[in-house]
């Protein structure tokens, strides 16, 4: 039983962190969308955050940049549990 409690906690957790992450997407975006692109949350686990770029961004020679600089360091300041942000094609 104690079991049951443990992972439905650990689902909790998963779920908040991952609310935590899409708020702060959600402020990255207007950035992203006035180059025409955007950044899809894909998953969030053991603190690797892994998203889409779309739009512009999913074919911009710069998109590496705005990744590391961009959506990682802001997602490490909004949500400091998060140790890497990874680009998924």
């Amino acid at each position: 039983m104690a079991e049951k409690k443990t992972k439905t906690n650990e689902k909790t957790t998963a779920n908040d962190m991952k609310a935590k992450v899409e708020a702060a997407l959600d402020k990255i975006r207007p950035h992203l969308a006035a180059d025409g692109g955007n950044v899809e949350l894909l998953d969030v686990s053991d603190g690797t955050v892994k998203v889409k770029l779309t739009g512009a961004c999913g074919c911009c020679p710069m998109s590496t940049m705005t990744l590391r600089y961009g959506i990682e360091r802001m997602l490490k300041q909004e949500v400091p549990e998060i140790k890497q942000v990874v680009s998924v094609p």
